[in-house]
């Protein structure tokens, strides 16, 4: 592949996971490799970013990516939203949290394309003025199961927005997406819409009706192991749609010269 060819690839930023350390271990950061090799797959460029606590490191970091893949995880901690800590609330560590919550709200200031999977997209609904139930066994009791202990591929149908960028990748006919999830959107955030929801009705994909920002969130996890052809368009679909607002971004510059 020639220089030019890679240049021309957008630099899609992704956050982490974090551990942090014990009396035997030292902490550590990480990243399940399903996110970074799918980006790479669909023709980004992945660059992975530790969980960082400056605002004005956050800012200066996402001065040099194109697009942005916030990752899924362990549990937001409800008590940062106001809310209490459920029994069933297994929150991330609180670096990572404070990173992610700098990195999302960063992103939606500078209006930076996004792909926001599991909490990623719980996060980013948060804190765009939405909410989130904290335990679907309890708040919607006739859900079907969308987490198996036993069985990380767990999956389930789906139903999808046919005008919707998650319509156009999955099509018609019947569904199945990867899910492991106890927490789910309950209010969507401004500026949002429901793009696919389970057989329950229970919120599977979100993206933006804002002109000026390009965003689509899943509950379900389409960099999994079990995903299937479908689910790696999504991340196809969302480097296509970088690189054709780059493209745009250009010619205004071009013609502005």
């Amino acid at each position: 592949m020639s220089s030019e060819a890679v240049l021309s690839k957008p630099i899609i930023g992704i956050n982490c996971d974090f551990k942090a350390a014990d009396r035997n271990k030292p902490g550590f950061a990480y990243l399940a490799s399903g996110y970074f090799q799918s980006i790479s797959a669909a023709g980004g460029i992945p660059i992975v970013l530790p969980p960082m606590d400056d605002p004005a490191m956050v800012s200066n970091v996402l001065d040099h990516v194109d697009g942005f893949l916030m990752i899924g995880g362990a549990d937001l901690d409800p008590r940062n939203d106001g809310f209490m800590l459920h029994s069933s609330v297994r929150p991330m560590d609180p670096i990572r949290e404070t990173s992610d919550r700098l990195l999302v709200a960063e992103i939606a200031e500078r209006r930076l394309p996004l792909l926001a999977i599991g909490a990623g997209m719980q996060l980013l609904n948060v804190q765009q003025g939405g909410n989130l139930f904290l335990h679907i066994k309890e708040d919607l009791p006739t859900a079907v199961p969308h987490l198996d202990p036993h069985d990380p591929n767990h999956r389930h149908t789906l139903e999808v927005a046919s005008d919707s960028l998650v319509g156009r990748v999955l099509g018609d006919g019947e569904i199945r997406v990867s899910s492991r999830h106890h927490m789910a959107i309950d209010e969507v955030a401004p500026g949002f819409r429901v793009t696919a929801r389970g057989p329950d009705g229970v919120i599977e994909a979100i993206e933006s009706e804002m002109m000026d920002w390009f965003v689509v969130g899943t509950q379900f996890h389409p960099e999994c192991a079990a995903a299937s052809a479908l689910d790696v368009r999504i991340f196809e679909e969302f480097i296509e749609g970088i690189c054709a607002a780059k493209v745009e971004q250009d010619e205004s510059l071009r013609l502005v010269a």
